[in-house]
């Protein structure tokens, strides 16, 4: 099962994949997870992307393609995978349809997580990540990075007819027994 987890920040993606992971024992490739660690590692790439991060910005398309292209080298995800926060524009998109066509493959189902930008500023700032970027501006500035840019991505996996969308909204269990209803299905 190869999916795409999408939504805004702060929509529980992470929370969602971490559950899915689990439970359907499928590997979850956060592209949050890979800049954060190497943030952490203080690496150059976590240097570059902390900085374009702070300003509230996407990290470049060419950037993001090859770090996931070369994760799914990895035979972890020979059965499957979670993607969680990639592809967050068109030509990702496009770049992994390019990779999956050439793995003879595709996306199985595109998820995203609906839920009302209020509800996304309290979760984020009640998160506590400690991120630079987690005040109530910046996290506007992020959301609408999000709608006017990543959205497009929601647009383009409609024409596959493979996207579900799922009510972001009630508690884990509750959000989650919803994906798990069309999971099943596949």
């Amino acid at each position: 099962m190869k999916l795409i987890l999408f939504g805004p920040p702060g929509a529980g993606k992470g929370t969602q994949a971490k559950n899915i992971s689990s439970h359907y024992s499928i590997p979850h490739l956060s592209t949050g997870n890979i800049f954060r660690a190497n943030i952490k590692n203080q690496t150059e790439l976590g240097k570059k992307v902390k900085s374009i991060l702070d300003a509230g910005e996407l990290v470049p398309d060419e950037t993001v393609v090859d770090l996931v292209v070369d994760e799914l080298q990895n035979d972890t995800y020979n059965n499957g995978y979670i993607l969680d926060g990639f592809p967050r524009t068109i030509p990702q998109a496009v770049a992994l349809d390019k990779y999956l066509a050439l793995e003879d493959t595709a996306i199985d189902l595109f998820l995203t997580l609906s839920v009302p930008q209020e509800e996304l500023i309290n979760r984020i700032l009640s998160r506590g990540e400690g991120r630079t970027d987690d005040t109530p501006e910046k996290i506007k500035t992020r959301l609408e990075v999000y709608y006017n840019e990543t959205e497009l991505v929601l647009n383009y996996y409609k024409k596959q007819e493979i996207v579900v969308k799922i009510n972001g909204m009630g508690s884990i269990d509750e959000i989650f027994r919803r994906i798990s209803t069309e999971l099943d299905k596949i």
